[in-house]
């Protein structure tokens, strides 16, 4: 069978390359793709957002089913382009992708079906989001209500804080009409967790858990980024808190949707917060996290494309999803200066370090082939990946992995998965 995957990042790369794995595949696809993505699949210049395009694509090459890895297309309705088509699709619809499109409803639907998260506000005035923090406990967290490629999280610690950040969001607009409303919430404290999901519109399958590492810089510190490292599984993630995530939160965020005439088919990604009064959401993605698919695919034992397909036909039920007994780590190799001001075009060097090493990985983000080589074409350059029997071996074989690349400007944190050792 033939597949398309649309997307270019480091997310897009894990898909492509356990799509490779299935022995039904025998061609792959990637719209626009990456240099690494090159090695598995043809890439093909296309823009993610170039609906008709893509799917005139996929009629031509008569491609047997297209997954789409990244959001924007998915909240601007790619899969619905698709399937009035007839084309065989692996995401949710505009109406279902809502759930990451907009923090606003995604928490009236939580407060509506009593699904745990952190109390709020929504707020479309400047004025009546500032006044409203006047009077608020701090430290506070101000969220954009549309994508913001993941940065659109601000933790304000005080009152000067959060009005500058209503200012940044609604008035000075960082991210564009994304901050045309807001979502103003309480600070949570406790572990952060990310749990992956498949979907097929009335069952729920969760992965593996992962942990994320948001900011910039060692110790949490910096700016937010799309993701700087992260590691799978979350020893905080227990049977217990899973058993109280399936009953309370996985499955009735399913059952939710459906109500809501959302039937949500795909990837449901689910961001938790373990407080001391229990696990809350802090968020829904509407597709594989980056880089949390990149530590949670490598240990999936099921072929992936049975999977998704059992997913769009319904029959999610049926399928026993597995996991390796091990664990995984993931170090972003960045460019100096990201999330702000960096620069590209930097040779890469060192990618035959990782030929025929068993668990080790480099998945492509930012990176584009030229004359002179494979270079740096972004932010997040590359997603260092190593497995181990434990999460502590596998973040020294992730560490050790890390020094077989070189590009100048090449920019880490030293402390992915730290955490680790406190569990």
């Amino acid at each position: 069978m033939k597949v398309l995957i649309v997307g270019s990042g480091g997310r897009e790369h894990a898909i492509a390359v356990s799509v490779a794995k299935s022995s039904q595949v025998d061609k792959i696809y990637c719209a626009p793709g990456n240099a690494g993505i090159g090695f598995v699949a043809e890439c093909v210049d296309i823009g993610p957002m170039e609906f008709e395009k893509l799917a005139d694509f996929a009629q031509e090459k008569e491609i047997d089913l297209t997954i789409i890895g990244m959001d924007d297309p998915l909240v601007g309705g790619i899969v619905d382009e698709f399937e009035k088509r007839g084309l065989r699709v692996f995401g949710p619809r505009k109406n279902a992708a809502i759930i990451e499109g907009s923090k606003a409803f995604s928490k009236d639907l939580m407060k509506k079906y009593h699904i745990p998260t952190a109390s709020y506000e929504n707020f479309t005035d400047p004025e009546k989001a500032i006044a409203y923090l006047e009077s608020a406990r701090m430290p506070i967290v101000l969220k954009a209500d549309g994508l913001a490629l993941g940065k659109g999280v601000l933790i304000c610690q005080n009152l000067e804080e959060a009005k500058e950040g209503v200012k940044t969001l609604m008035l000075d607009k960082q991210f564009g009409d994304a901050g045309n409303e807001i979502v103003i919430e309480e600070f949570m404290t406790g572990r952060e967790v990310s749990v992956l999901c498949y979907c097929d519109g009335t069952h729920i399958k969760p992965m593996t858990s992962a942990q994320d590492h948001k900011r910039a810089k060692d110790g949490d510190q910096g700016l937010n980024t799309g993701g700087m490292g992260t590691f799978s599984p979350s020893p905080f993630y227990t049977k217990e808190i899973e058993k109280f995530c399936e009953e309370k939160i996985y499955q009735p965020t399913m059952d939710a949707m459906k109500k809501e005439g959302r039937d949500f088919v795909g990837i449901l990604f689910v961001g938790l917060m373990l407080t001391e009064d229990g696990p809350k959401v802090l968020e829904y993605n509407a597709r594989f996290g980056d880089p949390e698919a990149q530590v949670v695919l490598v240990r999936m034992k099921n072929d992936i494309v049975d999977v998704m397909n059992a997913c769009i036909d319904g029959t999610l039920d049926e399928v026993d999803l597995q996991f390796e007994d091990n664990a995984a780590v993931c170090v972003v190799l960045a460019s100096d200066g990201y999330p702000e001001h960096y620069e590209k075009g930097k040779v890469i060097t060192g990618f035959e370090n990782f030929e025929n090493k068993e668990g080790y990985y480099v998945f492509h983000a930012g990176t584009k082939k030229t004359e002179s080589g494979i270079v740096t074409n972004g932010g997040r350059v590359l997603g260092v990946t190593a497995k181990g029997k434990t999460l502590q071996q596998a973040r020294a074989n992730a560490y050790e992995a890390t020094e077989w690349i070189q590009f100048d400007n090449k920019y880490m944190r030293h402390d992915i998965g730290k955490a680790i050792d406190e569990a």
